[in-house]
């Protein structure tokens, strides 16, 4: 439990700034920061950063169920 509470202080880095943030959302294993999620929805397709955010984001993997 202390090192949970140490991460949320501290924060975790995000997969798209790769800077530590508090606020954000997880996707599977990664973390996206409230920003980036922000600036990513508003970002259109014909936009040059959209293909910098989908490149980011292939670093989010589904993790492997093992049973």
């Amino acid at each position: 439990m202390g090192s949970l509470l140490a991460k949320k202080q501290v924060g975790e880095t995000c997969v798209v700034c790769e800077q530590a943030k508090t606020a954000g959302i997880h996707l599977y294993t990664s973390f996206i920061c409230t920003e980036c999620e922000s600036v990513m929805i508003k970002t259109d397709t014909c936009d040059p950063k959209y293909k910098y955010y989908v490149e980011k984001l292939r670093k989010v993997t589904n993790p492997e169920i093992y049973s």
